[in-house]
């Protein structure tokens, strides 16, 4: 008799070293996970709970002076820095919000994703981990009517308050995920700090950087503070701190300025053996409690303390928020030298002993300042030279500059100011935030829809306007949208996606009858692409009323950053079978990316493809995927068709495919590989079966016109 009794009773799914996931059997099955995460069964205060409502409930005074008196009450296990947390509080604040990146919008401050991994246990955010354990009392106390968001965010602001600077405002509202944002790319790397080489088509031209990231290697925030691949170099520096703050929607000032004002308190920690820190927290053993990076050998708190590696303060007085910043850079002559731990720093060549910082625990010990890379950058390069004199001779303007480009930092992924809650909002509207006016709502929504009705726009013209006015919304900094309009405005008028011929033509149809109605152009192309809907249904037998939500505004030139639109502007488009080139990336992983941005799960993607290709809204008239004889009625064909197993499907080209008819040998259609996929992947065909049912003609309209609706309405922050 065999004995089983040193088996494990449990199947080892739980442990990725035990099971082969999908993805490890067919590497080039498409991965649909990014449209799948956090899932509502991900989230513990269920699917009622409205965070944007709770936090107007919270005492935003009390939580204030909260976060004041925890910045000075020094906590033994982890003590304060000088007894003031400060610093480390504005290190974690800025590692939170400086993720960002304008290419896609991912990124920031807004989810509260550095709770997790990867962005836990990243290399930068060495400490990070006590600086959110110290504020969970905080947390705690104001339980759901304060989400860790929110929170991280906050303490920054609060902790410059505390030192002494004029903060800009705050707004609330960020609402907690409860998994990892597993669809953003970090990078390639498989190791942590790999040279950044591999990120640059030329390492002497940061402009090359792959795109969309923004830091120079993985596991960095933004820069290597001992230079290029840890090589001291301050001019290569400069021209990496200029591209990566480029990335995350920084200018040279704000890039100097934030600089400056972050390291104008607090201070780096080297004064140890880093080999003598344990693993990142989320490969510590159990008995850490989700902390990592633990010295059990010799201390390592205090004056011990090991981070980034590079030892010491920036300035005499690292709790104060002053001028000392620049003082101390332009006052002294910088060698290079290397910290207890090794790092390469800047240390001053002759320095008054009153002019050095003080021990973080003996006030009667004074200690060198240092500088990094980045800040000899501030001086070696001509024009950030020039602003950090300015800075230098202007204190008060370094501290407004400061302010407004820390509440950039904190806030740049929040989206539309509407959507800031508290008493601290500014009241300026910043061209950043893309300010948009509240439109008109009291116009006669039938009047207009008869005169749309009665004009020459096909049915094709209308709903593509209406779709390539939507389809810029991000969520993931709530940017773009049809609200605005700004596709009638530079640049997108003239983007290749939006065809602007065929764009200026349905505008000159629709203007005259916005300014006849008073509705504004940014109402008129959604309640014209509802019109093509409607008008689409009743051709495949079905009446309809697509709901419409009124009060979208007009931007104006003035108030649109053209520059920061240039990310926005679609390169791809497999809702509308469009490439502008071919990319190494596979269209149908193209699709997926937008999808993700756009808000929409895997059913919404697939009953809108089908839609949108019987409508015969291809780009550029193209009729690959419109698998229908009845173009413009909003039928199932596209399901029925590509379900068929009358057809067969062969290679015709780059991204093209003919359909044929297995008896006459008849090419009925072509189509794309966003096309195919939709009947190859075995979760997407699983979809487009349901839609292909004889019973479910009705329920694909109806299903069509929510996911319509969903995109049009995406960006109405002032509505939801």
């Amino acid at each position: 008799m065999t004995n089983n009794s040193d088996k494990c009773p449990v199947v080892h799914g739980a442990h990725v070293t035990h099971a082969s996931s999908n993805l490890e059997w067919w590497p080039n099955s498409l991965n649909l996970d990014i449209l799948h995460q956090h899932d509502t069964k991900t989230n513990p205060l269920g699917e009622d709970f409205d965070y944007r409502e709770e936090v107007k409930q919270l005492d935003f005074a009390a939580l204030k002076q909260d976060l004041l008196d925890l910045m000075t009450d020094s906590q033994s296990w982890w003590p304060a820095d000088w007894g003031h947390y400060g610093g480390l509080m504005i290190r974690m604040s800025w590692h939170a919000a400086g993720t960002y990146r304008i290419a896609d919008g991912r990124g920031g401050a807004g989810t509260g994703n550095q709770r997790f991994a990867p962005l836990n246990s990243w290399p930068d955010n060495v400490n990070l981990d006590k600086a959110r354990r110290i504020l969970w009392p905080i947390k705690k106390k104001y339980g759901n009517k304060l989400s860790w968001a929110d929170l991280l965010a906050l303490a920054g602001t609060v902790a410059y308050e505390s030192m002494g600077l004029k903060t800009y405002g705050f707004g609330f509202g960020r609402e907690d995920i409860w998994h990892p944002e597993t669809d953003i790319y970090w990078g390639a790397e498989k190791e942590w700090l790999a040279p950044s080489d591999s990120r640059y088509a030329n390492l002497d031209d940061p402009t090359t950087m792959d795109n969309p990231l923004a830091a120079v290697q993985m596991g960095l925030i933004y820069v290597n503070p001992e230079g290029v691949n840890g090589k001291s170099d301050p001019l290569a520096t400069a021209k990496q701190i200029r591209e990566t703050f480029a990335r995350m929607a920084m200018n040279d000032e704000e890039t100097v300025a934030l600089t400056a004002g972050g390291h104008t308190v607090g201070k780096t920690h080297g004064n140890g053996d880093p080999s003598r820190l344990g693993p990142s927290p989320e490969g510590a053993e159990l008995i850490e409690q989700g902390l990592g990076w633990m010295n059990h050998e010799t201390r390592g708190i205090g004056r011990d303390t090991v981070s980034s590696g590079l030892e010491g303060a920036w300035t005499t007085h690292p709790t104060k928020w002053d001028n000392g910043y620049f003082s101390m850079l332009f006052s002294h002559e910088w060698e290079l030298r290397k910290s207890p731990a090794g790092a390469t720093q800047w240390e001053p060549i002759n320095i008054k002993e009153e002019d050095k910082p003080v021990d973080v625990e003996d006030p009667s010990i004074r200690y060198n300042p240092m500088m990094t890379d980045a800040d000899m950058a501030m001086i070696n390069d001509p024009i950030y030279r020039e602003i950090s004199e300015r800075f230098y001779k202007d204190p008060a303007y370094f501290s407004e500059v400061f302010a407004r480009a820390w509440f950039k930092l904190t806030h740049r992924d929040l989206g539309p100011k509407i959507r800031y809650i508290g008493p601290d909002v500014p009241n300026e509207d910043l061209i950043w935030q893309d300010p948009v006016k509240p439109g008109p709502t009291g116009y006669n929504i039938d009047d207009v829809k008869s005169k749309i009705a009665s004009t020459s726009l096909t049915v094709s013209e209308m709903v593509t306007t209406a779709w390539d006015s939507a389809r810029t919304f991000r969520g993931s900094d709530k940017r773009g949208g049809a609200n605005g309009s700004r596709i009638r405005l530079a640049p997108q008028k003239d983007w290749e996606g939006n065809e602007p011929e065929r764009l200026a033509r349905v505008l000159s149809v629709l203007a005259p009858i916005a300014e006849q109605s008073q509705i504004s152009i940014a109402d008129i192309i959604v309640l014209a692409g509802n019109i093509g809907i409607e008008k689409a249904a009743k051709a495949a037998g079905f009446d309809v009323s697509v709901p419409f939500m009124p009060g979208r505004g007009d931007a104006t030139p003035e108030n649109t950053d053209e520059a920061s639109f240039s990310p926005l502007e679609p390169i791809y488009d497999g809702y509308r079978n469009w490439l502008k080139k071919n990319y190494l990336v596979k269209p149908e992983e193209l699709m997926l990316d937008r999808t993700q941005l756009m808000g929409l799960t895997a059913p919404e993607m697939t009953v809108l493809v089908g839609g949108m290709r019987v409508l015969g809204t291809n780009h550029a008239g193209s009729k690959h995927g419109v698998f229908t004889d009845r173009e413009g009625a909003l039928s199932t064909d596209f399901f029925v068709n590509l379900t068929d197993m009358k057809f067969i499907w062969e290679p015709a080209g780059e991204n093209l495919y003919n359909v044929r008819n297995r008896v006459t040998g008849e090419v009925k259609f072509t189509a794309s590989r966003v096309d195919l996929v939709f009947g190859s992947n075995s979760i997407l065909r699983s979809y487009a079966e349901v839609y292909a049912q004889d019973d479910n003609k009705k329920k694909f309209v109806e299903d069509f016109v929510k996911a319509w609706v969903k995109v049009m309405n995406a960006d109405r922050f002032d509505r939801t």
